[in-house]
């Protein structure tokens, strides 16, 4: 039996997409579901991530990561336009809609894991990456050299749309699916 020696993951923080992304999205995720067997995320609703998935200790709550961000981050008017521009991927690990690198990204990102940290020290850690912001739509269990035809194939779709960033959305674990706890208006 092979034993798990990091902590269940509880939440993330990200930015949902509006609803016709989100079924285009979803529409790619049963593409590469249907030819290359992808079944990984599909218990995650469309995002943009902005803190990878932690742990949140049992002395903290959903509610305090919303109340830190509501203080912290809400009041700082971080809403603003993103584009996304077709399909890239990290390697054969990941097929995702490319979302356009914006400092607006970085900052919200930043702010974000900073508010968190405030509120619930140890929770998680700053990405040192720069920050590339993107919707996923298939990673984990791509077949190896799969991800360039998939990016052809997918890039034939000119995806090419603007969607407001106005809202942040904690997600909790619930069994192995993700679901939207609590979103918060930007």
């Amino acid at each position: 039996m092979k034993k798990n020696f990091f902590p269940m993951q509880t939440h993330f923080v990200g930015v949902l997409l509006p609803d016709d992304l989100t079924l285009t999205l979803e529409d790619c995720r049963r593409y590469m579901n249907e030819k290359y067997g992808c079944r990984s995320g599909h218990g995650t609703p469309i995002h943009v991530t902005l803190v990878p998935p932690f742990k949140l200790s049992e002395e903290y709550s959903t509610d305090d990561l919303a109340r830190a961000l509501e203080k912290n981050v809400l009041s700082r008017n971080f809403g603003f336009v993103a584009h996304v521009d077709n399909f890239d991927a990290f390697g054969d690990r990941t097929v995702f809609a490319k979302v356009s690198v914006d400092e607006k990204w970085t900052r919200l990102r930043d702010e974000t894991v900073k508010a968190i940290l405030n509120a619930c020290p140890g929770t998680t850690k700053k990405d040192m990456r720069p920050f590339q912001p993107h919707a996923t739509v298939a990673n984990r269990d791509i077949p190896e050299g799969a991800s360039a035809d998939a990016l052809e194939a997918l890039n034939e779709m000119n995806l090419v749309e603007d969607f407001p960033v106005d809202g942040i959305t904690i997600f909790e674990r619930r069994g192995d699916r993700w679901i939207s706890a609590v979103t918060l208006e930007l």
